[in-house]
């Protein structure tokens, strides 16, 4: 890992009413390294990565990044650390009443002020990077594949050439092979931008392609940490059954207790 600490999570905590979803998240991350959060539903990955974006705001604990106290912020400062920020959402979310291209170049239209032109540009080059075609980029959303609109996400996701990207389930609702090719250029992408990468997966095969690092959130907590080359013997029960997919093991116990 980078001594150069980019994102840093301290002691974090999230409840909604009586239900504590995080419960003392601590994870650094250094600047350029990718790393996989992995869990079940419901652990507390997407609201860890929703209290980082500053879509939600911890009841305690401290989030930095570059050394910046981020978990307050709002409004001005707020934008200004999201513009250092690309992501790419579940479900790819692209607005169906712009063309592709547009939906690449949103952010360098609407957050940077780019002038149209030199946007679609860089839009079109994004587009190519992701191995799609010039046409495409005419096409509405509507028109394309999921795996085409994965891409398209993936592109916007570099347009504004971000030092920090999310991925949010990237291979969710693809098949095995596009799932793959969705990772080969993830990993693409985050070497090519210089990038650091937080991704939050319960797909192991996409953990261990784009992933430096791997973290592993149980009941709001990070239970255990190491490279993807280390997780077969991480010595975690709790680890060993989720990678493995197996029904029987201290999740399913914990589960029924409850």
């Amino acid at each position: 890992m980078s001594t150069d600490k980019h994102i840093v999570l301290n002691d974090v905590h999230k409840s909604f009413g009586p239900k504590s979803v995080l419960n003392g998240v601590n994870l650094e991350i250094g600047r350029r390294e990718s790393v996989v959060v992995i869990g079940g539903s419901g652990t507390g990955k997407s609201v860890m990565l929703k209290c980082i974006l500053g879509l939600l705001h911890p009841d305690s604990g401290s989030i930095k990044i570059g050394g910046t106290e981020v978990s307050g912020l709002r409004g001005r400062k707020l934008d200004e650390v999201l513009a250092t920020m690309g992501m790419l959402f579940q479900g790819a979310a692209l607005f169906d009443s712009l063309k592709v291209w547009e939906n690449v170049a949103f952010g360098l239209i609407q957050g940077k002020k780019m002038d149209r032109a030199k946007a679609r540009d860089i839009a079109f080059d994004k587009l190519a990077q992701v191995g799609l075609k010039a046409d495409v980029g005419e096409l509405s959303p509507a028109e394309l594949s999921g795996g085409m609109q994965k891409r398209v996400g993936l592109a916007r996701a570099i347009a504004t050439d971000p030092e920090i990207i999310f991925f949010d389930e990237p291979t969710t609702g693809l098949d095995p092979i596009m799932g793959d090719v969705i990772n080969d250029l993830i990993v693409h992408c985050v070497k090519a931008t210089g990038a650091t990468a937080v991704s939050i997966t319960h797909d192991m095969a996409s953990a261990r392609k784009i992933a430096d690092r791997i973290a592993m959130i149980y009941r709001g907590e990070i239970i255990w940490q190491g490279t993807a080359a280390e997780i077969d013997n991480s010595g975690n029960e709790y680890v060993d059954q989720f990678i493995h997919g197996r029904a029987d093991g201290p999740i399913q116990m914990d589960i029924l207790k409850a």
